[in-house]
């Protein structure tokens, strides 16, 4: 090992010119990392939308969802398909596994709507589509459109035909939906009455308007010298063409369509409105494609923007209404500050402890060289600059400099002494060489349970893992060839050595080693009281574990809310309107709120959407949380509607668009039993202290106007039912009976009674069929009909009924704390086992990881046994140095409880840390007693106590080197602190209270097993004589 150490010491310039290569590559490769809030763990997830308007929920789930359903649901790796079905819309969301490459899952969701496109009804506007985005995902970018001039109907048809399309073809980019209007249109809005005076059916207005407009080739003319298209003007494009329409003769009079309808320019649906800032606006909402960069897409969004505006006509009015990048930048830019004062504050400590600028030039090289060096593995890797790869970096500061330390500090004992730096460096390194190989080794063996995970917590940290493992592995290279090669020429024998003793803080730390020793000393006769404090330690860490609030991620200020709004079922477009501008100016006056935009209308009338950007973290001083109970206290006067908000958070699994963060979901196969137990069950959880926001997606009490048929009579009247049905659909259902082509997009011609005749049902008594003799025979002759109750809503999950109740965890409480509750509940009620409760979504995740917590934290420390048994090839050794963990463990959980922070998947990876980062000590000390009971041929007490003392000095360095580099991720504030708070006190907790135990549990527990290890070896000699004599 010598000679393998003599050689970079001896060669400089050889072993300069390869850290410098390590830097550049690294420093290269760090300008083409992409930038990203966390790593790649989207869940493959695909939407399909059908339509048929007019058509019920119920009927566009048994007609449209059901079948669809059945053809999708053969798609190998599907993990979970849910639907909803609303008035003339149907959804069903496919969530794949992890695996699963999003575009082949694409081309089999196509093959499957192929498969299915005869079973569905042949009235449909259009095939079933689908998006490669997830619905629940927050929107990476919203852009609104507000003009003085024209109407929201043009700038609808500009949003839709000139930009959605070019946004659509941006990389990254998934889905883009233009929301608050809808596009320019003939609205044909009919007279019941002068339609009933002049003897005129809806089908007879409706066949004479479908066969006024037309598109159809009419051919050509040939003559021997030209070749002549034949054009006619069989197309109508406006309102005023469309009032001169002959739909039918009376007395031989005709009668126009002006005569019963009016005819005029409007839009498509009149029933959706959009709002920013308190006026009319269309909304362009986008969301990315599951794996894009949102950061990148949105940059590239941005490139396009002044094109945009120069397509767009000058009385529009185009801007960004919310970006999701800000936050995402200033939370990246918080964690290299932190990284930036980790590295200041462990070059500090180096320079407390050696008081030497030459000294300390050395770990400061080292540090920068083994933190830029890994940015090559994560360009190589595919990985990107995020939280959790920033702050490995971030605490790997504190584990780099501690292989640099070890060899330095050993060094530097060699120069004190008298040697030469350059024998020193030798002969130090050597010492040394296999304390930091099996340091390093046992840190990089942590994480190997983690790198073999499947799921999302493997796919989450992986990143995590693999950028920490690999600037240990630099940091190993580089403390064996660089940092000894420095130390030799650098480092002085006399006037610049490193003397701790004429050092006031070196005095301090002269004094501590002392008493330290005595101590020890005592500690060491005591054997049994140390051994007993370590027992207790263990069981102290199962009651802690068990008794701690558990969480699954860090609930994230992103800066960003989304908020529904939910009113009556009964509710009419006018009344949700006026609902939805009320919440959205009472929230827009909130201090805390920088801008707030949304829509309502569509497919259901009772619901609108808000998406509110909140100020900045620094001009608003307080969380997201906060903004939200203090709006939710305020908004709950009024009547008939609520608003649920909930923050947006960067990782969010499973493809669910709900009200709340949480899923609850109830899976019934009969319908009947599921509406009969689901208010039972949503009443039940919204009586719990632990869930707040607790809503439902079951909707089954919107009004209804049911009518009745009477049959027999209609057979001697000669009508069919489909008669009947085309004459509520053509009355009522804004039916769509021809189309306008331009050049650009196509647009629609709608019919319907005006709405001035839809306030009531007397309308009906207007209403009339045309039977097969010709005769006009009103509606109510065949026909009762009475108020009633209708879904607004079918959902279904896989071929089930199903309905799922969503929720947010109240203050003081943990998802742990509420799931806990809601398994309670459900348990107390009684609840027959035809209908199941399931978790949904991150409820769900939160369950499957916390059963594998502690599976994972054992497997850490018995991949750390194995690898250390075969560094030291012992059996006994290993626990000697794992019993450190113990106390450490007591520390991170204490740390947690006292800073009232729940035991997150960030912190799991801080415990695991631990396991690695506390070993060290214990291996400083077992290294060097072994070679102390090898060479010196010490008793196993005078080995261990020689050296513990010997080996206090670096054992403190590498210690406060590590706290010092997590301390900023623990007392650090601004964007993202609470992403980053649970891994630095975890961190910093634990190597405090083993730095307090350790440094006499560890001497015990090596003389213990020394003890342990002589009685066998005697009785088995005893045993081996004894057979001798036999």
């Amino acid at each position: 090992m010598k000679r393998f150490f003599a050689l970079f010491i001896s060669r400089p310039v050889a072993t300069t010119l390869i850290s410098v290569a390590i830097t550049l590559c690294g420093a290269l490769s760090f300008l083409f990392l992409p930038v990203a809030p966390l790593p790649q763990v989207d869940y493959p997830v695909i939407r399909v939308s059908a339509s048929l308007p007019g058509a019920s929920p119920e009927t566009m789930a048994s007609s449209i969802a059901t079948p669809l359903e059945r053809s999708l649901g053969s798609i190998a790796g599907l993990n979970e398909m849910t639907s909803s079905s609303s008035l003339g819309s149907t959804t069903i969301t496919l969530e794949f596994d992890l695996t699963k490459d999003i575009n082949n899952a694409a081309r089999e969701v196509q093959a499957a709507l192929n498969a299915a496109q005869n079973l569905l009804p042949s009235g449909m506007p259009s095939r079933p589509r689908y998006y490669k985005s997830n619905p629940s995902d927050a929107p990476i970018m919203i852009l609104t459109l507000t003009s003085n001039t024209l109407s929201t109907g043009e700038m609808y048809d500009v949003a839709s035909t000139r930009l959605a399309q070019r946004i659509a073809q941006i990389e990254g980019v998934s889905e883009v939906t233009v929301g608050g209007g809808s596009l320019p249109a003939v609205r044909v809005e009919l007279n019941p009455t002068a339609l009933f005076n002049q003897g005129v059916s809806l089908d007879a207005v409706r066949s004479a308007i479908s066969s006024a407009n037309v598109r159809q080739p009419q051919g050509y003319i040939n003559n021997p010298d030209n070749r002549y298209q034949v054009q006619t003007n069989d197309e109508l494009k406006k309102a005023a063409d469309y009032r001169p329409i002959i739909v039918h003769y009376s007395n031989g009079n005709a009668v126009k369509l002006s005569d019963v309808a009016t005819v005029k320019d409007s839009v498509q649906n009149v029933r959706a409105a959009g709002m920013s800032s308190g006026e009319p606006a269309i909304l362009i909402i986008i969301r990315r494609e599951a794996g894009a960069n949102i950061i990148e897409t949105v940059k590239r969004i941005r490139e396009e923007i002044p094109e945009f505006k120069d397509m767009i006509p000058a009385a529009i009015d185009l801007q960004v209404a919310q970006d999701r990048t800000p936050t995402i930048k200033a939370s990246l830019a918080e964690v290299e500050r932190a990284l930036m004062i980790a590295i200041a504050l462990v070059i500090l400590v180096v320079l407390l402890f050696l008081r030497s600028g030459r000294a300390t030039l050395i770990p400061a090289i080292a540090v920068p060289v083994s933190l830029i060096g890994t940015f090559t593995a994560m360009y190589l890797c595919g990985f990107s600059l995020n939280n959790l790869s920033l702050m490995a970096l971030t605490v790997a500061t504190g584990f780099v400099v501690d292989d640099a330390i070890v060899v330095l500090e050993n060094i530097s004992r060699h120069i004190e002494n008298g040697r030469k730096p350059f024998i020193a460096a030798i002969k130090g390194v050597s010492e040394v060489g296999f304390t930091v190989v099996s340091m390093s080794i046992s840190l990089v063996a942590v994480f190997i349970p983690l790198l073999l995970m499947d799921g999302l917590v493997g796919r989450l940290f992986r990143e995590f893992a693999i950028t920490l493992s690999t600037a240990i592995g630099i940091s190993l290279v580089i403390s064996l060839t660089l940092t000894p090669m420095m130390c030799a020429h650098l480092l002085k024998k006399r006037g610049d050595k490193v003397n701790a003793k004429r050092q006031g803080f070196g005095r301090v730390l002269i004094r501590l080693q002392e008493s330290y020793g005595v101590t020890l000393n005592w500690v060491l006769s005591h054997r049994r009281s140390v051994l007993a404090v370590l027992i207790a330690a263990i069981g102290l860490n199962v009651y802690l574990y068990i008794s701690i609030p558990k969480a699954f991620f860090p609930e994230q200020d992103t800066g960003r809310l989304l908020g529904f709004v939910r009113a009556d079922q009964s509710i009419s477009f006018q009344s949700m309107k006026q609902k939805m501008t009320s919440f959205m100016q009472q929230v827009k006056a909130d201090p805390a709120v920088d801008s707030v935009t949304g829509f309502t209308g569509g497919s259901r009338v009772n619901s609108g959407s808000m998406f509110i950007s909140l100020k900045p973290l620094d001009e608003r001083k307080e969380s997201a949380n906060s903004v939200i109970n203090r709006l939710r206290m305020k908004l709950a006067k009024e009547p008939g509607a609520n608003l649920f908000m909930m923050p947006v958070q960067d990782i969010r699994v499973g493809g669910r668009q709900s009200e709340a963060s949480y899923q609850f979901t109830l899976l019934a196969d009969e319908l009947d039993a599921l509406r009969s137990w689901e208010p039972a069950i949503r009443r039940a959880l919204g009586d719990l202290p632990q869930l707040t926001d607790v809503n439902s997606d079951k909707e089954d009490k919107g009004a209804e106007m049911a009518l009745t048929y009477d049959r027999d009579l209609m057979a001697q009247l000669g009508i069919d039912v489909r008669d009947a049905n085309n004459l509520l659909n053509n009355a009522f259902g804004q039916r769509q009976i021809s189309t306008i082509y331009e050049a650009m997009n196509q647009y629609k011609v709608v019919m319907e009674v005006a709405p001035e005749y839809t306030q009531d049902v007397s309308s009906l008594d207007k209403m009339f069929v045309v039977n097969k003799q010709g005769d006009a025979i009103p509606l109510s002759y065949f026909a009762r009909w009475q108020p009633a109750n209708a879904p607004l809503s079918v959902n279904h999950q896989g071929l089930s009924a199903a309905s799922t109740i969503s929720f947010n965890v109240a203050d003081g409480y943990t998802l742990n704390d509420a799931i806990d509750a809601v398994e309670k509940t459900m348990t107390s009620l009684g609840v027959p086992s035809t209908v199941r409760g399931t978790f949904a979504g991150t409820a769900q995740v939160f369950q499957e990881t916390l059963k594998s917590q502690l599976f994972l934290i054992l497997a850490a420390i018995v991949t750390v046994y194995l690898v250390l048994g075969i560094l030291y090839e012992s059996y006994i050794h290993p626990l000697t140095i794992l019993s450190t963990l113990p106390s450490a463990g007591v520390g991170a959980l204490l740390a947690l409880e006292l800073f009232d922070t729940p035991f997150s998947l960030i912190a799991l990876i801080g415990i695991m840390l631990l396991i690695g980062i506390v070993m060290k000590n214990a291996i400083i000390m077992v290294d060097f007693a072994l070679q102390a009971q090898r060479n010196a041929h010490l008793s196993a007490r005078e080995a261990i106590l020689r050296a513990s003392l010997l080996r206090f000095r670096p054992i403190v360095m590498t210690t406060l080197a590590a706290i010092f580099g997590a301390l900023p991720l623990m007392l650090g504030t601004g964007d993202g602190a609470e992403l980053r708070q649970p891994l630095g006190i975890a961190i910093v907790g634990g190597l405090i209270m083993s730095q307090l135990l350790t440094l006499f549990t560890t001497p015990v527990v090596y003389l213990s097993f020394d003890s342990l290890r002589q009685r066998f070896s005697r009785s088995a000699h005893s045993v081996q004589e004894k057979t001798h004599e036999t």
